[in-house]
């Protein structure tokens, strides 16, 4: 069995930009390839789910959308780390343009990105995470039944501040502040005793 640690792209990996698909236009998170490296290094498999809207509304395609992953997959090897997999969903119910416009299974908070992975990882529930900065990452671990950590990039502080001040329901199990906290998090639970 696998254990897998499910990663939104953008606000969690790198910087928040509209619309993101140029390489010369990302900027990851000073901590990502250390803890990414740090997953992969403590057996995990480390895969992306992402939303890439702007493909369904026309402002980048497919092929650019895969050159940025490639392109991340490069930056990431120059500190030894990698990420085993890429999934994204092109749709929109309603902004997307032609075949791009549709209801779909994939687009979170959907689990249809979870069972793509499903057919190349023998994913093991019990030992996976998802970690995202917004609820609808964490809400859509929920669904396909993987504990949601909710990070401080991106817009995860403004819902951690939300939920603490009672004004949000705590729908993930864990907040942490930046990725080497969400990393430290998951190994401290793989050496937590039995009980």
């Amino acid at each position: 069995m696998d254990k897998v640690v499910f990663l939104d792209r953008d606000g969690t990996l790198n910087k928040e930009v509209n619309y993101l698909y140029k390489p010369e236009d990302m900027e990851l998170f000073s901590d990502v390839p250390e803890s990414i490296k740090r997953l992969n290094q403590a057996g995990y498999k480390v895969v992306v789910i992402t939303n890439q809207a702007g493909v369904a509304r026309g402002y980048y395609t497919e092929e650019d959308v895969n050159r940025l992953h490639q392109y991340m997959n490069q930056v990431l090897s120059l500190s030894g780390a990698h990420i085993d997999k890429f999934y994204y969903c092109p749709h929109h119910p309603h902004h997307g343009i032609g075949k791009y416009k549709t209801e779909c299974s994939c687009r979170k908070p959907g689990t249809g990105m979870f069972q793509m992975a499903e057919q190349e990882f023998s994913i093991d529930k019990k030992a996976s995470y998802m970690i995202g900065d917004k609820l609808i990452d964490v809400e859509a671990g929920n669904k396909y039944g993987v504990p949601g950590i909710l990070i401080g990039t991106g817009y995860g502080k403004e819902f951690h501040s939300q939920v603490k001040a009672g004004k949000a329901e705590k729908i993930y199990c864990f907040y942490a502040s930046t990725m080497k906290e969400a990393v430290d998090f998951i190994l401290s639970q793989e050496s937590a005793p039995m009980i």
